[in-house]
């Protein structure tokens, strides 16, 4: 087989592409619901003419995703959306296989990363895909020449669409958005089975640790923090939560954990592990009191929710100990690890989340960008949630491809919940 690409693209080495078409089929295998729209989408070619420029983790499950998108008659361009997160067989196989332009290399610098996002607005696309607002965002503050263009998007992450409602609310945000992320069907399930997994293999890979029996500290209790609880625990760990909201806290204390502030967890905490959001949970006074020998990392979509910054300026070296592991020693004799440069370790030191997961995540990406082509006239310059229709066939075509059936509601049960009259 030829090793040129079929399109123009920077990938890490064509060569790879064998292992990566064998990775892209394995993943295929675990992504039903997504065959079936493949095959409406080649049958009824809804995404004809339409350019998209995808910024995404370039993995097995997102390959999927962009040859579902090409087969249904999209012209596509990929760029990884985060320096760690490329699987580059994978990139290398859509380039040279499937003709999917792709702009991706795993370890990448920052210059070649945002080098790659502006190769994919190059492609004027009429549709954004984003995992974690970057492709949106240079193109609203660098690129005025594509923004016109731009009939909408979609968005993977919870925190990048909290940023995208804040440029609408600002009126900066020059195009709809859908927030895949919102759908039950994505951060039911993506967010709390897929990252709680992944992210306990991407530790374990990273540090081949024996997680029974430690304290681990979860940093942040929502969809991701209850996935990545629920796993450590089940391997043995005691977990901690640490949180700031004290409804989430409350939760995760009826869920039979402990929960403490981070000042109290970072005295015992042999593994944290950031799932916020957010920035800077782990910080200078933390890091003081940590023992030596912790291990920390990071399973949010930014690399900031660990304060690296300072953690560089209490030590006085660091070495590459593990592939993805770097140890501190700080100026007290104490040594910290961090993983995975603070980047997400599910995908730095992993494979990202598994593919039955992402199926239904992809689904709704696919769905997304379909009903996007066909309503962005009526829509306005702001983020949506996945329509409740598209969410709920998911959902129905995941169990389907299952084997699960479920029971519909009667005529007389629809008029019940329907009405007010009928009483006790």
């Amino acid at each position: 087989m030829s090793t040129t690409a079929q399109v123009p693209s920077d990938v890490k080495n064509l060569d790879l592409a064998d292992a990566g078409k064998k990775r892209i089929d394995w993943a295929n295998q675990s992504m039903k619901v997504l065959q079936i729209i493949r095959k409406e989408f080649i049958k009824n070619q809804p995404l004809a003419g339409i350019r998209i420029a995808a910024c995404l983790h370039v993995t097995a499950e997102t390959a999927n995703l962009a040859i579902t998108l090409r087969d249904g008659g999209a012209d596509v361009v990929l760029c990884g959306s985060n320096p760690l997160s490329t699987q580059d067989d994978v990139a290398a196989c859509l380039a040279r296989d499937y003709g999917i332009r792709v702009f991706a290399i795993k370890g990448e610098d920052h210059d070649t990363y945002s080098h790659h996002i502006m190769s994919a607005l190059d492609h004027k696309p009429h549709i954004t895909m984003d995992d974690g607002a970057d492709l949106v965002t240079t193109a609203l503050t660098k690129r005025d020449d594509v923004v016109e263009g731009i009939l909408g998007g979609t968005e993977e992450t919870t925190t990048s669409a909290i940023r995208l409602r804040a440029m609408a609310n600002e009126g900066v945000l020059k195009y709809p958005i859908i927030a895949v992320s919102d759908a039950d069907t994505k951060h039911l399930f993506d967010n709390r089975y897929g990252t709680g997994q992944s992210t306990v293999d991407g530790i374990v890979r990273a540090t081949n640790i024996l997680l029974a029996g430690t304290k681990f500290v979860v940093a942040g209790y929502g969809w991701c923090g209850r996935g990545l609880a629920m796993r450590a625990r089940g391997l043995g760990a005691e977990v901690i939560v640490t949180e700031v909201d004290p409804t989430k806290a409350l939760e995760a204390v009826m869920d039979g954990l402990r929960v403490m502030s981070m000042e109290e967890a970072a005295k015992i905490g042999a593994v944290f592990c950031t799932v916020t959001g957010n920035k800077n949970v782990l910080r200078r006074e933390h890091f003081d009191q940590m023992k030596d020998g912790a291990i920390v990392a990071n399973s949010g979509h930014f690399n900031v929710e660990i304060d690296i910054e300072a953690l560089e300026k209490m030590s006085n070296s660091k070495r590459t100990t593990r592939n993805f592991v770097e140890e501190y020693s700080l100026k007290d004799g104490r040594k910290i690890n961090l993983l995975g440069e603070g980047r997400l370790i599910n995908l730095a030191a992993g494979e990202g989340h598994p593919a039955a997961v992402m199926d239904m995540s992809f689904a709704g990406q696919a769905l997304s960008v379909e009903y996007m082509v066909k309503n962005h006239a009526s829509l306005e310059k702001k983020v949506y949630r996945v329509p409740e229709e598209l969410d709920t066939r998911v959902a129905r075509l995941k169990l389907e491809s299952m084997g699960i059936k479920i029971d519909r509601l009667t005529h007389e049960q629809e008029e019940y919940l329907a009405g007010w009259s009928e009483g006790t």
